[in-house]
């Protein structure tokens, strides 16, 4: 595909990440591996190389170091095309000094640097979202409707819309009302699709559905500017339902798989699917590959083992074990005798070498991944993490919380957090 150089591509990298605290201590949201070897801003990012669009920018401000080396590190571009990924943190300029108050707020303050690139179009993503989408048919009917904003918009069943931001759409899909996250059940029902619209949707089901936002834009260039010629800082709070009445705003309607991986459930949840024979999301599409690192690992070892449902990353070895329904990333060990059930394990930065691997043993420190004999179920092993021999861990019984050597319950889910290290025997 010829490269579009009419359309720059800009990847909101979030906040805190608070709600996805603990995976969030040490990286920003972007940089949360996913599905044994990738990274969560891998998603966006080849999904606009998918679609021809190989100018991109990243807005970031929390722990960016991580991502900075993945992205140095992955996406290269040849000189011809023209293409980059950079990454603008938040800086300090003569009219401010703080951090980015908001998704709109980040976008403002970088215009000036969009300003640099001949553009028609601005198509802003979420750098947290589970998904495959091909930008140009968005961009095509944006252009073909005449709009001066176009939002991605996914049909959800009126039970499940809690959270999202609601719009309703006329018959063309014009935009007359957007509403950021109600609860009103009143104001719910006022926003559900009209017939014609419903009887657009491929997948209908006999409950009533609403258009929810995704939290993906194109905006033309001047009506960008305008839009953010004030001090708003939200795009779904504030700018988008200011836009109403005065910019053409339509809804681009998308019925394929996408998940916001915006809590540490949803993040447990989305991974653990990606083990099903047939998964929600596909890894396997040549057409629409995701990119990542390739970073030369040899091929992972298992011995012995009894495995349904799983995924592995590059260069693991697993030892005499039981693997049930997990996914464990780039140089994950396992040891002989241990239980894995319903686990979200990352791996390792790095092997240890032999004088590392001895003095572990000096110091009574258990070794990088989960040791033998070892029980582990319903839970997220974070990178580099040390589970000693004989350990057992489980989300059930607990509460949500902060509890010895690191660990953390959040959303129902155990969490062993980078880094950290648990000695023989503990059970929780």
């Amino acid at each position: 595909m010829t490269p579009k150089k009419n359309v720059l591509a800009v990847i909101m990298g979030g906040g805190r990440g608070t709600r996805l605290h603990p995976l969030t201590q040490e990286r920003c949201k972007p940089a949360v591996p996913l599905a044994g070897k990738y990274r969560l801003v891998d998603i966006p990012i080849s999904n606009c190389i998918n679609s021809a669009i190989n100018r991109i920018f990243l807005l970031t401000q929390f722990h960016t170091a991580s991502l900075h080396r993945h992205i140095q590190n992955t996406f290269h571009f040849d000189p011809f095309g023209g293409g980059f990924v950079d990454i603008l943190s938040a800086e300090q300029t003569e009219k401010s000094t703080d951090w980015y108050q908001g998704t709109a707020d980040a976008v403002r303050r970088n215009l000036q640097h969009f300003r640099n690139f001949p553009h028609d179009f601005v198509l802003i993503l979420s750098g947290d979202q589970l998904y495959r989408m091909d930008f140009q048919k968005i961009i095509d009917q944006h252009i073909a409707t005449g709009a001066d904003v176009t939002i991605a918009a996914i049909p959800f069943p009126v039970s499940k819309v809690e959270g999202l931001g609601l719009m309703r759409v006329n018959d063309d899909l014009s935009i007359s009302q957007f509403v950021e996250k109600p609860k009103d059940p009143k104001v719910i029902d006022s926003l559900t699709l009209t017939p014609a619209v419903e009887a657009l949707l491929a997948n209908r089901t006999g409950e009533k559905h609403c258009l929810a936002s995704m939290g993906i834009y194109v905006f033309n260039r001047k009506a960008l500017a305008d839009a953010l010629d004030n001090t708003m800082t939200d795009f779904g709070k504030e700018v988008i339902p200011g836009l109403l009445g005065v910019k053409k705003l339509y809804a681009h309607v998308f019925e394929g798989y996408w998940e916001d991986i915006g809590t540490v459930k949803a993040f447990f949840d989305a991974n653990l699917a990606l083990a099903q024979p047939l998964p929600p999301f596909n890894f396997f599409d040549p057409g629409a590959p995701i990119y990542t690192q390739d970073r030369y690992l040899p091929p992972s070892k298992i011995n012995k083992c009894q495995i349904d449902y799983a995924v592995f990353g590059d260069g693991s070895i697993i030892e005499d074990s039981t693997i049930l329904h997990c996914v464990l990333g780039m140089r994950s060990f396992v040891r002989a005798g241990s239980v894995l059930k319903d686990v979200v394990m990352m791996g390792a930065d790095f092997y240890e070498s032999e004088e590392e691997l001895l003095d572990n043993v000096k110091r009574g420190r258990p070794h990088l991944g989960v040791g033998p004999g070892s029980r582990i179920e319903h839970a997220i092993i974070d990178k580099n993490a040390r589970i000693g021999a004989n350990v057992k861990l489980s989300a059930h019984g607990n509460v949500d919380g902060n509890y010895p050597h690191g660990i953390i319950i959040r959303d129902g889910v155990l969490v062993v957090p980078k880094g950290v290290s648990v000695p023989d025997g503990y059970a929780l």
